[in-house]
C-alpha cells in the first residue's frame, strides 16, 4: 500500500501570488489563518493536488476580504479565530459585498455555537482542523462545484435561535455574565449559593452550546441584548 502523503511545515512563499504553475482551468484558493504553521501546511496539501492553485496566504480577516475583491478567489479557506476578526464577521462581510468568493471555514472549534454561526452567515462548508487533510480537499472540491459540505448535524437545530428557549433565571445569569459580574457577585446578588451559580452556568453553557462564558457573552450581545 502506497503510505500517504505527510504534512511539513515550510517558510510560506513570498509575493503576490502563491503559485502560478497552473493553467487556467485550475481553482483558484485563498487562505486566512492566524497560525504561520497551519497556513505552511494548507499551501503544502492544497498545492499538492492538481485542480488547484493557492493564490494568495494571509493572517487576517481584513487582508482576505481585500484579496478577495482584488482577485478571482473561487474558494476561500479561513480559520474562525483571525487576529481581527471571527470568520463570522468574515462571512457577512463577503456576503454585504456580494463576492463570489465560497467560503468553508477550517476549525479547531467545532462547537455547535460555530456551526450555527458559519451556517447562517453563509459558509459553504465547514471542516474540523482534527480531520484528515482529505477532508478538506474533499470538501474544496464539492464547494467549488457548487455543493454546500457541511458535518453531518440537524440543519433545523443549528438555524434556530438557541437562546429563545432560555428560563427566567438563565436570562438573568446570561445578562448578569454580560455586565461582568463574578460568580461570588451572581451569587449574593441573585440570592443563591455560588454551588448553585456554577450548576446553573454549566446547563446554560450546554443549552446554548457556548464553551465558556465568554463565548456565552458574545451569543447574548451578538443576539441583541435589549430581546430580554
Amino acid at each position: 500500500m502506497q503510505a500517504r502523503p505527510q504534512i511539513y511545515a515550510q517558510s510560506e512563499p513570498q509575493g503576490a501570488s502563491m503559485s502560478t504553475k497552473r493553467d487556467h482551468n485550475t481553482v483558484s484558493i485563498a487562505v486566512a489563518d492566524k497560525n504561520p504553521i497551519v497556513r505552511a501546511g494548507l499551501f503544502d496539501y492544497i498545492a499538492r493536488d492538481e485542480r488547484f492553485v493557492v493564490r494568495e496566504m494571509v493572517d487576517s480577516g481584513s487582508e482576505f476580504i481585500s484579496v478577495c475583491e482584488r482577485h478571482r478567489i473561487e474558494v476561500g479557506v479561513i480559520g474562525w479565530g483571525l487576529p481581527d476578526m471571527t470568520g463570522g464577521d468574515v462571512l457577512r462581510a463577503v456576503k454585504r459585498r456580494n463576492l463570489p468568493t465560497r467560503v468553508i471555514v477550517y476549525t479547531g472549534d467545532f462547537s455547535p455555537a460555530v456551526l450555527r454561526e458559519a451556517v447562517k452567515s453563509g459558509a459553504w462548508g465547514v471542516t474540523s482542523k482534527a480531520d484528515d487533510p482529505l477532508v478538506l480537499i474533499d470538501t474544496i472540491s464539492s464547494v467549488y462545484q457548487g455543493r454546500m459540505s457541511i458535518p453531518f448535524v440537524d440543519i433545523s437545530a443549528l438555524m434556530s435561535d438557541p437562546l429563545e428557549n432560555l428560563t427566567v433565571r438563565e436570562k438573568e445569569l446570561l445578562r448578569a455574565l454580560a455586565n461582568g459580574w463574578t460568580n461570588e457577585q451572581i451569587a449574593t446578588r441573585i440570592g443563591i449559593s455560588r454551588n448553585t451559580v456554577k450548576y446553573h452556568l454549566k446547563n446554560l453553557y450546554e443549552k446554548i452550546g457556548a464553551n465558556n462564558r465568554a463565548m456565552a457573552v458574545a451569543m447574548y450581545l451578538s443576539s441583541g441584548p435589549d430581546r430580554f
